[in-house]
């Protein structure tokens, strides 16, 4: 499958949904696309199953705070070099590129890098959405290795990180982050084609496209956007459970920048009548939805805030006060949900005193008690 020109306005907004409020800014990572079809480049994506097993497949992603690609826009002679770096290492080249997570900008990144490298793209990530640290994806939960992983800046810095330990990764790929302005590129999980049919999340470029398809077509026919997704979500294959949480408006908006992730926590309130405020927190991406002391649902299962009149996912460094949306959240494929899965990117993984209850699982009036703590306060 080829990703035209023509597509990318839909692709940008099915990944951004599938994003859960992070992966960076989608416009940003369309245009960076967009200019790479300008200049005679072209994106192609391959299916997993099509790889050989002996396959070469790297990492490409932009880690980093959401709030700071604001200002600070990718490079992609940085992720590029990454790349390059990682296949010195390794002493071969590369075969094709993944992404590691499925949204935002992160959803559009790779296609750039590829593009610009004359590679493929695997139709599948490491997320089935977007999580905020390395070691959340489903490539390490089901054993493959982050090193050797290699950062770069725009400035030229470059720093390769051995490690046997993905978590270790992390943190040392998140402190040079923050010397690095909070902002840079990276290429990690060298896998082979049998690890990544093992371990990825299947289809979820093609699941973005056509994510962003449904929207659009619903607009156009002037038909509900948030229907024709549920009817989207029940019809997948596998199918998947999607609700509306709430109807609302934002009144509130706790965001800080620490440690190289965006914190804190958005709180809506009904635009008429009298329902309850709702609170959803945030680590990059949306954890939780409650409202009055009951978790309405949690990670891993998506949960996206929609502009209320066309549709469109909102990521946490653009919700502003008074802006009209509605909350969806939508279950993630089996692999999310392993026990092992659960134990790296569950709701404990993230501080919040709660098992996993799957979305289809939970009443429609949440499920008491609330999450004891918020990512905003969490050691």
């Amino acid at each position: 499958m080829e990703l035209n020109r023509e597509d990318l306005i839909d692709y940008a907004t099915g990944a951004t949904f599938l994003g859960t409020g992070g992966g960076g800014d989608p416009y940003i990572g369309r245009l960076m696309l967009q200019q790479e079809f300008d200049e005679g480049r072209r994106a192609d994506i391959i299916d997993p199953m099509d790889l050989p097993d002996d396959a070469l497949v790297i990492t490409a992603a932009g880690i980093g705070a959401p709030t700071v690609m604001i200002e600070k826009i990718p490079c992609m002679i940085a992720a590029e070099q990454a790349v390059r770096a990682v296949e010195d290492r390794l002493g071969r080249k590369a075969d094709a590129i993944i992404s590691i997570e499925a949204g935002g900008a992160n959803g559009t990144l790779p296609l750039v890098v590829a593009a610009r490298m004359g590679l493929p793209v695997v139709d599948a990530d490491g997320m089935g959405r977007a999580f905020p640290e390395l070691h959340m994806v489903t490539f390490s939960v089901y054993g493959c290795k982050s090193a050797p992983l290699s950062l770069a800046s725009e400035r030229g810095d470059l720093m390769s990180i051995e490690t046997e330990s993905n978590v270790l990764a992390e943190r040392l790929a998140r402190s040079a982050v923050i010397n690095l302005g909070a902002m840079a590129q990276i290429a990690l999980y060298p896998m082979s084609g049998a690890d990544v049919k093992r371990t990825a999340v299947p289809n979820t470029l093609t699941l973005s496209l056509r994510i962003g398809q449904t929207i659009s077509a619903a607009r156009a026919s002037k038909q509900c956007p948030f229907t024709a997704l549920i009817d989207f979500f029940a019809q997948a294959n596998p199918p998947r459970h999607a609700r509306i949480l709430y109807d609302g408006k934002v009144s509130d908006v706790l965001r800080e920048t620490q440690g190289g992730f965006a914190r804190g926590a958005v709180t809506l309130v009904p635009i008429e009548g009298d329902d309850e405020p709702c609170r959803i927190t945030f680590q990059n991406e949306f954890l939780t939805a409650e409202k009055a002391g009951r978790t309405l649902t949690m990670v891993p299962d998506l949960i996206t805030i929609l502009d209320r009149e066309t549709g469109e996912p909102i990521t946490t460094e653009a919700l502003r006060f008074g802006q009209r949306v509605k909350v969806m959240a939508v279950g993630v494929p089996p692999i999310m949900r392993t026990p092992e899965a659960l134990a790296t990117f569950g709701p404990r993984a993230f501080g919040f005193d709660m098992d996993f209850v799957a979305v289809e699982d939970l009443p429609l009036d949440g499920l008491a008690p609330a999450a004891a703590r918020s990512p905003a306060h969490a050691d």
